[in-house]
């Protein structure tokens, strides 16, 4: 069975196409009596990575560190600049006045629970509390992460297959 490869020699992770078709030839020539049926995806994209030799644990903890950080300043501004937007401490000030009838600035009776809402909010919009999951259901990172990597993995698949049919073709027409 030849598999096809997209890796090159000085990488370390290389990737390859195995068709199903060429995994039921294989599997006649073996076993010429039995009937084989496919059910299910026509390719399958097998990768391979050699083992790394050194520990860089304090490097991933590094770029985690960095991602936090630049994430949790990143949407601290959307949310700030956000309310600056709208005008929020005079719309809580517009609250405070119709349901209590007196002006206040910064009124916390309806700061505070304004608060407690968006974090209340962002907890069950990312299915996370203290690093466990509230439900079973996917976090939208985990369902974007899947789609990306379907994505991957089909482009590569496409790839693969037509390197596949330029080098049958090469051959048919007598380039190879």
């Amino acid at each position: 069975m030849k598999l096809q490869d997209i890796g090159h020699d000085g990488e370390k992770k290389k990737s390859y196409l195995v068709s199903v078709t060429d995994i039921i030839k294989k599997i006649k020539k073996t076993y010429p009596d039995y009937t084989v049926n496919n059910v299910g995806e026509m390719d399958t994209l097998v990768q391979h990575s050699a083992e790394k030799s050194r520990d860089r644990t304090w490097l991933k903890w590094l770029k985690i560190v960095f991602v936090v950080i630049v994430l949790f300043v990143g949407s601290s501004t959307a949310i700030m600049s956000f309310h600056t937007d709208g005008q929020m401490p005079k719309i809580f000030e517009n609250y405070y006045r119709m349901l209590y009838g007196e002006e206040k600035a910064n009124p916390a009776i309806v700061n505070v629970p304004y608060s407690i809402g968006i974090a209340v909010g962002i907890i069950v919009f990312f299915n996370h509390f203290m690093g466990k999951k509230i439900t079973d259901d996917p976090t939208p990172v985990e369902v974007e992460m899947e789609l990306y990597e379907k994505d991957v993995t089909e482009t590569v698949v496409e790839v693969l297959n037509q390197r596949k049919e330029a080098k049958e073709d090469g051959v048919k027409n007598g380039l190879d």
